[in-house]
């Protein structure tokens, strides 16, 4: 990613930098015990290939202490492009792929490591998932339904590259806001021809959206590193997400719940916000984060009087 080349470019240059006062102190310290650096030379050599000006006492120097060059290139490290090569971990499809032939060659990228990973946890890639994110942390959860138990486990948490707006939920189209509630997603959902790689349509506006008559549209969860109202998780990272999500859903799962909070939503949380205009509101969905950490089970969402209502799923 050209954003991540930038980082480790800068990264280099200041290790240069450092290299290079390392070097020179390390020629002060070195520099053969007698002499100083500026002295001329005893004798001029009449074998050199050096200017005659060059053997002036202001720029003669001593030859340096036998070993000292290669003592020195030994301090400093490899900086040719070979030495740091790409991350494979971070690598994605081609975007100019046809959708579904994009979404295909992204699932082969990504299922052995994840059907490796999702063993370790006795998970299997079709399991059933649930969505959760937390706009104030920057985080997106992808939970998984247990065989055994029924309940979800969480089993990976992703950083969210972009997401634009602020606390409180969207009220209206081109507002900037991630929205905050409880969506869902099916097959008709996934967008494996996104411009922004992979993308999975959140369902905004639901009902209590459009019971408080609240507009937009096209909210995503999708690649990239830049996001106006959506989540941007990353080309390698939507991989992923979007690959889990297709695979519940091809396995039978009806629905994948979304659930958007603006931060975790724990007591101490509420009570530092409870000066915050939209701390009533916030309320409501607390009931629906309880709900979850309570049962391990997403609730079913109705809304009644402008309200979220939770009831067990259906």
């Amino acid at each position: 990613m050209p954003w991540l080349i930038s980082i480790r470019h800068s990264v280099k240059a200041v290790l240069i930098l450092l290299f290079a006062l390392l070097v020179v102190a390390a020629i002060y310290a070195l520099w053969p015990r007698g002499e100083v650096p500026g002295s001329p030379l005893p004798n001029g050599d009449p074998s050199s290939t050096t200017p005659a000006h060059a053997n002036s006492p202001e720029t003669t120097r001593r030859p340096l202490a036998p070993g000292l060059l290669a003592r020195l290139r030994n301090l400093l490290p490899d900086m040719s492009p070979s030495s740091d090569p790409p991350d494979p971990a971070e690598d994605s499809v081609d975007s100019s792929l046809p959708g579904p032939e994009r979404a295909r060659a992204a699932a082969d990228r990504v299922r052995p490591a994840l059907t490796r990973d999702l063993g370790e946890k006795g998970l299997r890639l079709g399991d059933s998932v649930f969505l959760r994110a937390f706009k104030d942390e920057k985080v997106l959860e992808v939970w998984m339904q247990r065989r055994d138990s029924g309940k979800y486990d969480l089993f990976r948490t992703y950083p969210i590259a972009a997401a634009s707006g602020t606390l409180g939920p969207k009220l209206a189209e081109g507002d900037g806001q991630v929205p905050e509630g409880f969506y869902h997603a099916g097959n008709s959902s996934l967008k494996p021809d996104s411009k922004f790689h992979l993308a999975i349509n959140i369902g905004y506006p639901n009902a209590f959206d459009r019971a408080h008559k609240r507009t937009g549209s096209f909210i995503m969860i999708h690649g990239s590193n830049a996001s106006i109202g959506c989540l941007a998780m990353t080309d390698p990272k939507i991989e992923e997400i979007y690959t889990l999500t297709a695979a519940a859903l091809e396995k039978g799962q009806p629905y994948v719940r979304i659930h958007v909070f603006p931060f975790r939503m724990s007591e101490a949380r509420l009570a530092a916000e409870s000066s915050h205009p939209w701390i009533d509101f916030w309320r409501n969905l607390k009931e629906g984060y309880d709900w979850f950490e309570k049962h391990g089970l997403p609730p079913d969402t109705r809304v009644v009087d402008q309200r979220y209502q939770f009831h067990p799923d259906r």
